[in-house]
């Protein structure tokens, strides 16, 4: 136990921190571990791999995504503004990198080899924009000369156009509702609302037309019958032969006929296996984490910090939710992880970064601030 009499900068973290979201976040990837155990096994035989290399290496890439999370979260908001804005740049250096030195896969070029690693450089795209874009909004209130939603709007342009150049429809996407979303809390006007809401319609509509496998997917989404839908026929037949408490661990067979039973459909496995009360707990966990954030947001007298909250628990919650909408149908397929659990290198880091800025903007920090100025008196314990 460490005491609350002590003054090391560790122990004022111990206890400023929301120590409940840390242990979710942790079970989490606990849970993605043993789901992989299962899960890409039959894949990477397939492959001609060891029967545990992609567990091998998830394991791999979670030590320094653990480093990077707890590192992460003893900064300051200040800090994070700098750090958001080092990592934007560099990402989008990257993402315009991967346009001509990038490896084509299934008609896209979304990974760049950098130092011998493949780096899918969008995933760290992710959680800088949304922090600049917090403080771009932030800042538009605190100082209404300043032109931060024109230059947010730029921001979301240059992103979008780098994205769909590849093309990434999926995080295309999922960037603009978070953007949108930011955009309503800081009090977006009417006609900005109907501005936006056509130029999205607009955007989906160019990309049915332009972007062959976009059409394709709207297409079997809509009419199965004119297009294979082998993968989502299974992903959805695996939830109804796990039942509500599986079929055991090893035992499923969903995994042995999808080719992405490992990443995009790993939530099948585990109804398969585990049966739907651990899907519901899974639910439970992101869910947890969603909701305590926004509290945590809602409360905060910082507008950079409500709105970065906000905006990391919008981008968290939102991937969540559609990468277990395409595993049970409700949406069409997106190719989008699911958080911490589904196997990937850079979204495990990139995942890792953004929730870590979320435990260091989510903490007590007057507390801290107290607790330093007044030489001995220690912070509360956070309430669970």
């Amino acid at each position: 136990m460490i005491s609350r009499t002590q003054l090391t900068p560790f122990a004022v973290w111990w206890w400023t921190i929301d120590r409940l979201m840390l242990a979710a976040l942790g079970a989490l990837m606990l849970a993605g571990i043993i789901l992989l155990l299962g899960a890409s096994s039959p894949v990477a035989t397939k492959l001609g791999l060891d029967p545990f290399h992609f567990v091998n290496r998830q394991i791999l890439y979670l030590l320094p995504a653990i480093a990077i999370m707890l590192g992460t979260s003893l900064l300051s908001p200040h800090q994070i503004r700098r750090l958001a804005l080092v990592v934007f740049v560099v990402s989008m250096v990257l993402l315009a990198g991967t346009l001509v030195f990038g490896t084509e896969i299934k008609g896209a070029r979304r990974w760049i080899v950098l130092l011998g690693v493949n780096i899918q450089p969008s995933e760290f795209v992710k959680p800088a924009f949304v922090v600049l874009i917090a403080w771009l909004f932030a800042e538009s209130a605190r100082k209404p000369d300043m032109p931060a939603n024109t230059l947010a709007l730029a921001l979301l342009g240059c992103v979008v156009t780098l994205l769909m150049l590849q093309p990434d429809v999926g995080q295309t996407m999922l960037i603009a509702m978070v953007w949108g979303s930011l955009f309503f809390m800081a009090g977006m006007r009417l006609i900005w609302v109907a501005g936006l809401a056509g130029t999205a319609i607009a955007g989906l509509g160019a990309a049915y037309l332009t972007v062959p496998h976009v059409a394709r997917r709207l297409k079997r989404f809509v009419d199965p019958s004119s297009g294979d839908t082998f993968q989502v026929d299974n992903a959805v037949e695996s939830f109804m032969r796990g039942g509500w408490f599986g079929q055991g661990p090893g035992e499923g067979t969903v995994k042995r006929i999808l080719p992405d039973s490992h990443a995009d459909f790993i939530f099948a496995v585990a109804a398969e296996e585990f049966g739907i009360v651990l899907c519901l707990i899974v639910v439970g966990l992101f869910a947890f984490i969603v909701i305590r954030v926004l509290s945590h947001a809602m409360a905060a007298q910082d507008a950079f910090v409500r709105y970065a909250a906000a905006g990391l628990a919008i981008l968290f919650g939102t991937q969540s939710a559609i990468n277990m909408a395409v595993n049970l149908h409700l949406i069409p397929a997106k190719g989008m992880t699911l958080p911490f659990i589904s196997y990937g290198g850079s979204s495990l880091l990139s995942l890792a970064y953004g929730m870590g800025m979320v435990l260091a903007l989510t903490r007590e920090r007057p507390q801290a601030e107290q607790f330093g100025r007044r030489g001995g008196m220690v912070p509360a314990p956070r309430a669970a």
